[in-house]
């Protein structure tokens, strides 16, 4: 398995590590999967390395998917100042406006992407040129100023673009899940090692002050002994009346290269139901609610704890399901076993309503529609989804814990630090190693689901004991020109 912050490294010496006053700089995963990462010594602004940026300059970034979170990851570039978008790639040229409720109520496609782009730098650059492509490999090929690439696609072509990218000397920022299947996570933190690059999943909640506080409430013994965590989000699936692929057969938008959007999946028409939003409920292309939030919500347990491979996954999926789509909601347990520093944990996963039972603990406080719980012999924490500060339970523990001095190196910004990542700097809170990781872990539980039934993991030989049926999911077959190897 992918081995995160060495698997014996806990985040708070990471964090110490990648400090600014620090000469471990650059944390690399030097071989394949099931090796042990290692931290080079040397940083990149000195040896000159892959990719390098001098710190006084600016980083040329180019923007692959030109969606809502593509636009949300652009507003969030525009406030650096050290940054320029020079590039966009995206397969549609525009999208239907009266489908502009799917975009954050922005205008998408590569077209308005370059007219919003163009627009934010014409103060400071009147001549400002955003490049337009349809095709992400040409635009690579050709745009050779290109310093930084960041992917904002739907999932299934998550680790085709990164491993693309990296090879060609980029920097890479993609959104989460990382990957679509456990191989290609796998195969993705391998390359990142490989080519050095600075890299950063796309979960903002990795950087916030919530997580740290966390983290270091846990391993400060807040709640003592942790035996149990519960995680909970209300996401269930955009196509509800569905039973599987629609068999209608609409035209296809003008602008859009649907055999493109498709990438390593097989040929099928396309369908309104697919793109540009509601992906996500399709196996073939997105992970369910699990794989869009998990990455999130998950972390600072994984983190804290140091939950690196569960040895038992147990999915229950909550309403109709089959496979080709995913069910509405779920319930998954990972069983984690026993290490040197902690005994066995289960953690607890809803999705689509659910939530654990009413903790004694908890008194009169509602817990709210998305959070976690985390379960101690001398109390509990509840957070907030995606990275919110803890808060202790019961008041009586409260009262008597003296919050700990924060011990965990705090983020400039999640965009932020991967640009300083990009020129030099330390990695980002949740470079491709440890982001491979955490992918792999949520992608345990869509395999459960997607199986139908528990599994046993054997994270050393990447298989399922005893289920055969489950490599198919394991490494998803890609069409081709679109394998990653």
């Amino acid at each position: 398995m992918c081995e995160a912050l060495n698997h014996s490294t806990n985040f708070l010496e990471y964090s110490a590590m990648t400090s600014p006053n620090s000469s471990n700089r650059r944390h690399f995963l030097k071989t394949a999967a099931g090796t042990v990462a290692s931290f080079n010594i040397v940083p990149r602004h000195v040896l000159g390395g892959p990719g390098f940026v001098p710190p006084s300059e600016k980083v040329n970034v180019a923007l692959i998917g030109a969606g809502g979170q593509g636009h949300s990851n652009l507003k969030n570039l525009f406030q650096l100042d050290d940054v320029q978008v020079i590039a966009v790639a995206d397969p549609a040229e525009g999208y239907d406006p009266k489908l502009s409720h799917a975009y954050y109520k922005d205008m998408a496609g590569r077209i308005p992407t370059k007219a919003m782009i163009e627009k934010h730098y014409a103060e400071k650059s009147p001549n400002f040129s955003c490049a337009p492509y349809e095709d992400f490999r040409v635009m690579l090929e050709k745009e050779k100023s290109i310093d930084a690439v960041l992917c904002a696609t739907p999932d299934h072509t998550h680790a085709y673009i990164s491993v693309h990218a990296m090879r060609a000397g980029k920097h890479v920022y993609c959104e989460k899940p990382l990957t679509h299947n456990i191989w290609e996570a796998r195969q993705v933190a391998k390359v990142a090692a490989e080519t050095g690059v600075a890299t950063q999943m796309g979960s903002q909640g990795h950087s916030s002050v919530g997580t740290r506080e966390t983290i270091e409430y846990i391993q400060g013994g807040a709640i003592g002994t942790v035996k149990e965590v519960h995680v909970w989000v209300p996401a269930t699936r955009y196509n509800i009346e569905l039973k599987g692929y629609p068999e209608d057969k609409p035209a296809l938008p003008a602008g859009l290269n649907w055999d493109l959007w498709l990438g390593p999946r097989s040929g099928r028409d396309y369908h309104p139901a697919y793109h540009p939003f509601s992906w996500r409920d399709f196996w073939a292309f997105g992970s369910s609610g699990l794989g869009d939030f998990g990455t999130h919500d998950m972390n600072s347990a994984v983190r804290a704890l140091e939950l690196w491979s569960p040895n038992l996954v147990e999915a229950y999926s909550i309403g109709f399901s089959n496979e080709h789509i995913a069910p509405y909601g779920s319930m998954i347990h990972f069983h984690f076993p026993a290490n040197e520093k902690r005994g066995p944990i289960v953690l607890n996963w809803y999705t689509g309503g659910g939530r654990p039972a009413h903790h004694e603990a908890l008194g009169a406080y509602t817990l709210p529609r998305r959070g976690a719980l985390y379960v101690g012999d001398k109390g509990v924490i509840q957070t907030d989804g995606s990275g919110g500060p803890p808060r202790l339970f019961p008041d009586t523990r409260r009262k008597e814990f003296v919050k700990p001095e924060p011990r965990l190196k705090r983020s400039n910004g999640h965009h932020r630090d991967w640009i300083d990542a990009c020129k030099g700097g330390a990695p980002a809170s949740c470079p491709f190693d440890y982001g491979a990781q955490l992918t792999e872990t949520v992608l345990l539980g869509v395999l459960s689901q997607r199986l139908g039934k528990p599994l046993k993991w054997d994270a050393k030989n990447m298989k399922v004991e005893g289920n055969a049926e489950a490599d198919a999911f394991i490494r998803e077959a890609a069409r081709p020109g679109w394998d990653i190897v």
